[in-house]
């Protein structure tokens, strides 16, 4: 991969990280037009030998540039508002799961299903196959159908931990003693890989995320044969 594709972000697996990377195009490209106007503004200041020993204000030019970046702020904050509520709003969930964070691994409950909970540890390096990937492979992964609308209950058993999918523009705090929602779609089959983002100990950097997306008939096949 190259250095340039490195600095973007990672490829989305749903709609809602679809329009986060939409809304951030849109957003540098904004500030790109103003860090261009403003510098070619800077250099012809430093540069031209025009001046005006009777000019004291100019009516116009301020009326310009006190309305026009609350224009450009609106085109920011409108998109922005609308992905906040896209982000917040529950849709009709196929499954409702519940993750808790401890340290320095997580718990998954199936609440949809009669006695289905498991615990994800990190796989040490002595057990990795040689397609894991060291500090990220788990020894059971959430596995979920793929185009199903996901219900996520994330809380903690002793300190604050953070659940995130990069792939799927899901980050959401697991606190002690509160239960907090999030909803998500997948929208293609894989593997996708995340770590807890809070820091919660000496370990926090071995308590990976690993979902699998099958199809739902699969996903089906592997409630039956599992549990």
């Amino acid at each position: 991969m190259s250095t340039w594709a490195n600095l973007g972000l990672q490829n989305s697996t749903s709609p809602l990280m679809e329009q986060l990377i939409f809304f951030h195009d849109h957003s540098m490209l904004i500030l790109t037009m103003i860090t261009a106007l403003v510098g070619y503004l800077m250099i012809m200041l430093f540069f031209n030998n025009y001046i005006n020993r009777y000019l004291l204000h100019g009516q116009t030019i301020e009326i310009i540039w006190t309305i026009l970046p609350a224009i450009i702020l609106l085109f920011i904050a409108f998109p922005s508002l609308r992905l906040l509520y896209l982000m917040d709003e529950i849709n009709t969930p196929l499954i409702t799961l519940k993750t808790i964070g401890h340290q320095w691994y997580w718990s998954y409950e199936y609440s949809d299903f009669m006695n289905i909970e498991f615990d994800s540890y990190m796989m040490p390096s002595n057990d990795l196959m040689m397609n894991s990937f060291r500090l990220l492979d788990v020894d059971n992964r959430m596995t979920i159908p793929m185009n199903s609308q996901i219900r996520m209950l994330v809380t903690a058993a002793d300190v604050i931990h953070s659940w995130t999918i990069p792939n799927l523009g899901v980050k959401v705090d697991g606190t002690p003693g509160r239960l907090n929602q999030i909803n998500f779609l997948i929208n293609r089959p894989g593997v996708f890989y995340g770590q807890c983002s809070e820091i919660c100990g000496a370990n926090h950097s071995f308590m990976p995320i690993v979902i699998e997306s099958i199809p739902i008939n699969y996903f089906i096949k592997w409630i039956s044969n599992n549990f």
